[in-house]
């Protein structure tokens, strides 16, 4: 019965965290919103609803969070967003996941930390994997889209390490949001000239905050506290692959050879570098 739950629960989480990849695409592609506009409403949303799951947990005097960490939160959702006006959902999800995964490994290695043989394979295989994906060719993604899809990882990368082992992830989660409300908000007045919005991409805004980012969020926290470290990480191997079928049947968009050659080096050496012997 605790495994069917669990199972449950990471789907919601995997498929949540897909979504972000696919309503930025859609709001951005299909409805009248900037980038700038989206990253603002989805941090809002996202800060509101974790303060709701913390009020109904009776700890929403317990928000923790720092502004270091707040700012990495921020420059992640704005490169994320602005990436999106260009990238397809699944080549955005596979470069952001290749991105976070490899810096988190180097971080390791820097720190102390020891690959074997296997590990030291899989590694190679998923950064030659990433480096053919931005090779120049026909189904190249665009160079602009892939760099600031890149910087969102490795800003996304450094959240989750300046993060790593704290007591209370949502209460960390939730004060951060709530620091980068401000940051998401002077960003939009900034570009004030150039915001445009309508109500189909406020509502995708506010769902990629509330639902995929915000619940989204709290429910992976309850997976991670009953999972393996490495179990977990496995599990969101499914991300680009969710975000990429669901590009292709809601958005129309192709999965090409390239993508999916690059996306079974990626994945599949990353899995060799963070599963236990």
């Amino acid at each position: 019965m605790k495994s069917q739950r669990l199972a449950i629960l990471a789907a919601f989480a995997m498929t949540a965290f897909a979504a972000n990849s696919l309503l930025c695409r859609l709001a951005l592609k299909h409805a009248q919103i900037d980038a700038a506009s989206f990253t603002s409403i989805r941090i809002l949303s996202g800060a509101a609803m974790l303060w709701l799951i913390m009020r109904l947990q009776g700890k929403a005097k317990h928000a923790s969070g720092s502004w270091i960490s707040a700012f990495a939160l921020f420059i992640y959702a704005a490169a994320f967003s602005l990436a999106y006006a260009s990238l397809p959902a699944g080549t955005g999800a596979l470069l952001l996941f290749g991105a976070v995964q490899t810096t988190m490994i180097f971080c390791g290695l820097r720190s102390g930390e020891r690959l074997n043989r296997r590990q030291s394979t899989g590694l190679a295989m998923a950064i030659s994997g990433l480096a053919a994906f931005m090779l120049p060719g026909v189904s190249t993604p665009p160079l602009i889209g892939a760099v600031l899809m890149l910087i969102a990882g490795v800003a996304w990368a450094i959240y989750s390490l300046l993060g790593k082992g704290s007591s209370d992830p949502l209460g960390m989660t939730a004060g951060n949001f709530f620091r980068a409300v401000p940051l998401a908000i002077g960003s939009s007045l900034l570009l004030m000239t150039r915001m445009q919005m309508n109500e189909t991409g406020i509502v995708l805004a506010i769902l990629s905050g509330a639902i995929a980012s915000g619940m989204g969020y709290a429910i992976w926290y309850q997976v991670v506290r009953e999972t393996r470290t490495t179990s977990a990480a496995i599990m969101q191997l499914s991300v680009p692959v969710i975000a990429a079928m669901g590009g292709m049947v809601l958005l129309g968009e192709a999965v090409t050879l390239r993508l999916y050659i690059s996306s079974m080096a990626i994945l599949g050496g990353i899995a060799m570098v963070i599963m236990k012997d």
